[in-house]
């Protein structure tokens, strides 16, 4: 697995495709968090941001493969174990903005008393739910459920916006904690969505290794 991580990192970052979705995470970041304004308002934010970057770079990495060259990793390693390290690496990239993200907002916001430490680990696991729901977005639309780009581009964000509305989204419950936190001046570790995005992650990437199996 090791090697095919390196692998798809590799395509990832020779491509000219990952700027986009890291772009589009900086104006997030830059135009939707304020200096000053409160620590937890702004962490909601930032991690909020992460889902459909997240969503966005799974399906990139899905997607990066000419047919000929998935053909030919799937035969050496395994259709299943190619598929799987595709959606890791592009579930643990925007991990690393998300999380130098939420240490500046940490840095420059109002923290109103909340100790730097809580608010950088509440931002943390709120930025992991969001991102591992945004992982589950980009499995569902993407190959092997949907290979047209426009319907996969469609129920991409689609996929996104009903993560933040939908009763049970682990996202959404991650923002709530963290509204409620803020209104109470009292950083709550969001660990039921975090939990709750571990298994919703998992269970996408378990059907959509079974799918390539059988489709592809």
């Amino acid at each position: 697995m090791t090697a095919l991580l390196r692998y798809q990192s590799g395509l990832l970052l020779r491509s000219q495709r990952w700027p986009a979705p890291l772009l589009l995470y900086a104006v997030f970041i830059g135009v939707g968090v304020q200096a000053a304004e409160p620590v937890l308002d702004a962490l909601g934010f930032a991690a909020a941001a992460l889902l459909p970057v997240t969503a966005w770079t799974v399906r990139i990495c899905l997607t990066q493969e000419p047919p000929a060259a998935r053909n030919v990793v799937a035969a050496a390693a395994g259709r299943n174990r190619a598929h799987l390290a595709a959606l890791l690496t592009g579930t643990a990239w925007p991990v690393l903005p998300g999380t130098a993200a939420v240490l500046i907002v940490t840095a420059v916001s109002d923290r109103r008393g909340i100790a730097a430490p809580a608010a950088a680990a509440t931002g943390l696991l709120a930025a992991l739910a969001c991102a591992l729901t945004g992982a589950a977005v980009g499995a569902l639309a993407s190959r092997p459920f949907l290979k047209a780009p426009g319907w996969s581009l469609a129920a991409l964000v689609l996929g996104s916006l009903l993560a933040f509305v939908t009763t049970g989204s682990p996202a959404k419950h991650a923002m709530t904690v963290l509204t409620a936190g803020a209104r109470a001046g009292t950083a709550v570790p969001p660990w039921a969505a975090l939990a709750g995005a571990l298994l919703l992650a998992a269970g996408a990437a378990f059907l959509a290794c079974r799918a390539t199996a059988r489709l592809e």
